[in-house]
């Protein structure tokens, strides 16, 4: 005659880490139970043996009938854990992801690393790899995106176990191109956003959402190389896509690379559409991050459009967002842009003390180095202006380095140009020459 276990009578051994055949079979032992038992008369001793050894796995209604054999919660006998607590880990999860899109990042953070251990000891991979994933994220977000990369690389090796969808796996994937992205490994990244792409495409699931924003992020890969139409394609599907699901934060991301790119070409008017889009989508998501980034790009916007006075309030503006949201890189890029402004306009003093500012305020983010480079730029060219010519070399020769980092054509073209106004300064006029030529040619997309 078959038993069945009362869970308030019964010790049971540890199940937390196994797989389910291994849990069942430590069940059914400290129950006292045969595998002809456990069968009783709805399934075979050798279907339990299948079970337990791995070779099956059971249906959800399998796992259900069998808990109530065992005295056990449905959600333990399949993961480990119990209802309850899956649902309180769970809970915890979103909360922590719902912080992040917040842009509470300091919560978010601390969210994370109370959850790191408890999720891990419940043998739940999902919840593993969003905890993963998200703390990455918040360490991106501080600057730490070598740390950020060991973490995605652990959700990575997750996700390629066969209980994940190819969806899933690109969305891991699509992280590793961010962070790649933001380490200068663009030729990485875009590898890595094309193989998301990929799966995501194939996938036959419905992922919209994810497609638009790999084809967001692959664009900024292709300005990277110069190839604006490229990136125009990318961020036109991109917007295609976003549209389609209606999703705020899609569109804002999509019409925010649409604005990048039609800048890059030249088509000012264009871009300051966008970005007004691409605002007004994170004003209604309450994101204050992106809308400080959009207020800085509209503010270089319109001082390119002729309207100086009122990029100085923008700028200024997307300067206070930063402070507000305590985000020190978008700080220092506001207050870099602000240097530009100022510079371009007359007022070289002011224009270096603001660019110093933004260059602590950038100090150790090797994530930022097309902006620490573009920093020591407008440094060097505030102290040209001022004919402190021996200090303006260094800062020109900083912005070249930050740029052979990031190996990017435009960037190194514009740290010769600068390098040959100086050598004109002084009179040099050979060596301004042959610099100026240096930056024309790595421009040129054709050499002879």
């Amino acid at each position: 005659m078959s038993r069945e276990l009362r869970t308030d009578t019964r010790p049971q051994a540890p199940t937390r880490g196994l797989r389910l055949g291994e849990r069942l079979r430590q069940l059914r032992v400290s129950a006292g139970l045969t595998q002809s038992d456990l069968a009783g008369d709805r399934f075979s001793k050798e279907y339990v043996s299948q079970i337990e050894r791995g070779k099956t796995r059971p249906t959800r209604e399998t796992i259900d009938w069998l808990s109530v054999r065992l005295g056990v919660d449905p959600g333990f006998l399949a993961n480990g854990v119990s209802t309850d607590e899956r649902g309180r880990l769970e809970g915890a999860v979103a909360r922590a992801e719902a912080l992040i899109e917040a842009g509470k990042i300091e919560e978010a953070r601390e969210d994370y690393e109370s959850l790191v251990a408890p999720v891990r000891a419940s043998g739940l991979p999902e919840l593993e790899v969003r905890v993963l994933y998200g703390t990455a994220r918040t360490l991106m977000r501080f600057g730490e995106a070598r740390q950020a990369l060991e973490l995605l690389n652990q959700a990575r090796a997750i996700v390629e176990g066969p209980d994940f969808s190819d969806v899933e796996r690109a969305d891991v994937l699509l992280g590793l191109g961010i962070c790649r992205l933001g380490l200068s490994s663009v030729q990485t990244a875009l590898a890595l956003f094309n193989e998301a792409l990929s799966l995501a495409e194939r996938s036959g699931l419905p992922c919209d959402a994810l497609r638009s924003k790999i084809l967001s992020w692959r664009s900024r890969c292709w300005r990277h190389h110069r190839d604006y139409e490229a990136a125009r394609e990318d961020v036109e599907r991109a917007l295609e896509l976003a549209e389609a699901v209606q999703d705020p934060r899609t569109i804002g991301e999509a019409y925010f690379q649409a604005s990048i790119v039609a800048d890059r070409e030249g088509h000012w008017v264009l871009a300051r559409s966008y970005a007004e889009k691409a605002k007004s989508a994170y004003e209604q998501l309450t994101d204050k991050v992106n809308v400080g980034r959009l207020t800085n790009n509209l503010g270089m916007l319109h001082f390119l459009l002729g309207k100086p006075e009122q990029a100085i309030d923008q700028l200024k503006e997307a300067f206070k967002i930063a402070l507000d949201t305590g985000n020190q890189a978008d700080a220092a890029q506001a207050v870099s842009s602000l240097a530009q402004v100022h510079l371009r306009t007359g007022n070289p003093e002011l224009a270096e003390e603001q660019v110093r500012h933004a260059l602590q305020l950038l100090d150790g983010r090797e994530d930022f180095l097309d902006e620490i480079g573009g920093s020591h730029l407008v440094l060097g060219r505030a102290l040209l202006e001022q004919e402190r010519l021996d200090e303006a070399e260094q800062e020109f020769v900083s912005a070249e380095r930050c740029f052979e980092q990031l190996g990017n054509a435009s960037f190194r073209a514009a740290a010769w140009v600068a390098r040959g106004d100086l050598a004109a300064k002084r009179g040099d006029d050979r060596t301004a020459a042959r610099l100026y030529r240096n930056a024309a040619e790595v421009l040129q997309d054709v050499r002879f």
